[in-house]
């Protein structure tokens, strides 16, 4: 039995709450695990400009709190394949009070299949609850941004990137509704760049931190509604 299945059943930690300088409970303070590829670990931009960071910078105006900076598993150019392999060695006692997950974009660049996709797609998201301590609400899934728009993406077939982006976004929105966890479409967001240059960053391929603050303006009240 794998690690992610052991954690089923297990009753999450209480959020905790900081005390201010008074002793009086202040905002109840949450924990945030990130998984993804190079969007989520911001390839090409400050640490500080990556979407997990800019969710907790606006979460602090909100009713909660994200304690500490983000925990992050993610690294530029992982697959489906590569971000459950470096979960394996993930502490299975942890849980977490939010769990957002975007991957996929380079299973579609290296032409991986689509059913090894919704095979891989369906176990991460099954890990994702049981770190979310069995708690499908606690979860989000952002769809695979479209890289078609930027200078990289422009060299290659654009409209067929673009297919095939969709296609992958079918299936891990349909995997969200079947396990009912969030789901935020920030692709959508993403194409807006073909007209905005700004929202690239400079190594032509990646987002830029303009962008990513547009995917933390759409998490974070999806995120404080989690946590009501």
């Amino acid at each position: 039995m794998g690690w992610g299945m052991a954690l089923m059943g297990r009753k999450p930690l209480p959020n905790r709450r900081a005390q201010d300088g008074r002793g009086l409970a202040a905002k109840p303070e949450a924990t945030y695990l990130a998984l993804g590829d190079s969007y989520t670990i911001g390839e090409a931009v400050d640490p500080a400009e990556r979407y997990p960071a800019q969710v907790r910078r606006l979460m602090a105006e909100k009713e909660c709190r994200i304690r500490g900076d983000p925990e992050i598993v993610a690294a530029t150019g992982w697959t489906t394949g590569n971000l459950l392999e470096a979960l394996r060695s993930k502490d299975p006692s942890r849980t977490y009070d939010v769990v957002s997950l975007l991957i996929g974009v380079n299973n579609q660049f290296q032409g991986r299949s689509q059913a090894e996709y919704a095979e891989q797609f369906e176990i991460l998201l099954r890990q994702c609850i049981c770190l979310a301590g069995g708690r499908p609400g606690r979860v989000v899934v952002l769809s695979i941004p479209d890289y078609s728009v930027t200078p990289f993406g422009r060299e290659g077939d654009t409209a067929l990137i673009a297919a095939q982006i969709d296609s992958f976004n079918r299936i891990n929105a349909s995997v969200a509704r079947k396990y009912l966890a969030k789901y935020i479409d920030v692709t959508t967001e993403s194409r807006k760049a073909a007209t905005d240059p700004t929202l690239v960053a400079g190594d032509g391929l990646h987002f830029s931190g303009k962008e990513y603050a547009l995917w933390a303006r759409l998490l974070a009240p999806v995120i404080k509604e989690m946590l009501k």
